[in-house]
């Protein structure tokens, strides 16, 4: 997919995506355990898939016809839809479960954090049947940033969009690896290095084209910690994350009122609907300001050295978007 898709001019995506009842549909980009599967997995929202899709010049296109959710912690109240996903005919790998009454501890975390059930997509209810949908409003990439300097949600220019996009930026933290004790920065390419065959610049060009051309707006999600690193900080808590999704699928954020941010520039909003306002500026959130802002400058040099590698290629069919790329990075 990710080789000859592209070569028929057709936009392989490592992405969730659903719908709204208008027709409006959004594009989840994230590593495990950032909430692309819990996120586009919505009951107000028609899901189309959770994992490999194509954007055409028709819209969008689930590939694979079912949905692989992480289920470390899951619960019926967090995320309704996937649990009652789980039922015969659903694959659960790496779990551990009581022999005799077959019953599954989704908290048991002795064989690994990355347990996981592959179901068809037709035990969502609310699944979109074919799994088509037009092109998309709003492109989400989400990042759980262990290290809490980051917003909970940044309004993205085209240019920050492909950095982000190229990058592919999440955190892994205590218990999600062997041997880890503090968040370390982790990066894949377009969100799917492992997946994609092509160099990232090229699938980055292609998005890039058509987000311009359909008038989509990009979005960073940060579904990970606020008020201190790992160990320090909180969660994010979902509730949260939820709402600033809806408001995104609302477009009620478009007009808000934004604070551009120092070093990474991003935009963030000074209020929304349902989410307070003292936690969408990360600074606000550090007791310890020169903790936060030594945090802030270590990630972005992290971010800095990851993208060297890409700033050789040229993206696009001229120079002017590759420079506005690079100088969509972090400044400091």
């Amino acid at each position: 997919m990710h080789y000859l898709m592209p070569k028929k001019q057709i936009l392989s995506l490592h992405s969730g995506c659903n719908m709204g009842k208008d027709g409006d549909v959004a594009l989840f980009f994230g590593l495990s355990g950032t909430g692309k599967t819990t996120l586009s997995t919505d009951h107000n929202r028609y899901l189309i898939g959770d994992d490999e899709h194509c954007w055409s010049e028709n819209g969008v296109s689930n590939i694979e016809g079912g949905c692989y959710a992480k289920c470390i912690d899951l619960s019926r109240v967090k995320e309704p839809d996937i649990w009652n996903a789980i039922k015969f005919g659903t694959v659960l790998e790496n779990v551990v479960f009581d022999e005799h009454t077959r019953e599954v501890d989704y908290t048991e975390r002795s064989v690994t954090e990355n347990t996981r059930a592959a179901y068809p997509i037709e035990y969502i209810p609310n699944a979109k049947l074919p799994c088509v949908g037009s092109h998309p409003k709003n492109v989400i990439l989400l990042a759980c940033d262990a290290f809490g300097v980051l917003p909970p949600v940044s309004k993205l220019t085209l240019a920050q969009t492909m950095y982000h996009f190229i990058s592919g930026y999440t955190a892994l933290v205590a218990g999600t690896e062997d041997g880890i004790k503090e968040p370390q920065a982790t990066f894949s390419a377009c969100f799917g290095a492992a997946f994609i065959m092509l160099h990232p610049t090229q699938y980055a060009a292609m998005l890039a084209d058509k987000m311009k051309k359909h008038g989509t707006t990009g979005w960073l999600v940060n579904t990970g910690w606020s008020g201190g690193r790992y160990g320090v900080g909180q969660r994010i808590k979902l509730p949260y994350t939820r709402k600033i999704i809806d408001n995104i699928h609302a477009g009620s954020l478009l007009n808000a009122k934004y604070t551009k941010t120092n070093v990474f520039g991003l935009e963030i909003p000074d209020a929304m609907d349902g989410v307070p306002s003292e936690i969408l500026n990360p600074e606000n959130t550090w007791p310890d300001k020169e903790a936060y802002r030594e945090t802030l400058v270590k990630l972005a040099g992290l971010f800095r050295n990851n993208f060297e590698k890409f700033s050789y290629y040229k993206i696009g069919k001229d120079d002017k978007l590759t420079e506005k790329i690079l100088a969509a990075g972090p400044l400091f």
